[in-house]
């Protein structure tokens, strides 16, 4: 009796973690990735690319993440280094250890104090996509 409850329990864990839990993908830290990135599910960066993020979920660059090309995505949040545009159909968050050197165009964008970003930003409200990037 006490196996089958077991079952039971380990079977609506299972549920739960498919029912909340969401697709996504993670480059870790200390990983270089030269070449261009295309992803359906929200990405999280803490290592190296160089190349172009193409995103049709939300994107963060953690603290260790660089990019080096151009980012498309749905929303984002930026905690690392990002060389190039940042072209986002939503939100664009920068965190208070962001670097950024490019432009940045957003629907919504927040900015914490001590974020540095040299750049030009536009916020006229066209959604971002592949052709507006480059």
């Amino acid at each position: 009796m006490r196996k089958q409850q077991s079952i039971k329990t380990m079977g609506i864990k299972l549920k739960e973690e498919n029912t909340t839990g969401g697709l996504h993908n993670t480059l870790a830290t200390g990983t270089n990735v030269k070449g261009d990135i295309h992803t359906e599910t929200d990405f999280r960066l803490d290592g190296k690319v160089e190349g172009d993020v193409d995103c049709n979920g939300k994107i963060v660059v953690g603290p260790k993440g660089n990019v080096t090309g151009n980012i498309v995505a749905a929303n984002a949040e930026i905690l690392g280094n990002v060389e190039g545009s940042i072209r986002v159909s939503s939100k664009l968050i920068l965190k208070s250890t962001a670097v950024i050197k490019g432009d940045i165009s957003a629907q919504s964008l927040e900015i914490e104090p001590n974020a540095r970003f040299n750049g030009a930003c536009n916020m006229s409200g066209e959604v971002a996509t592949k052709e507006t990037s480059k």
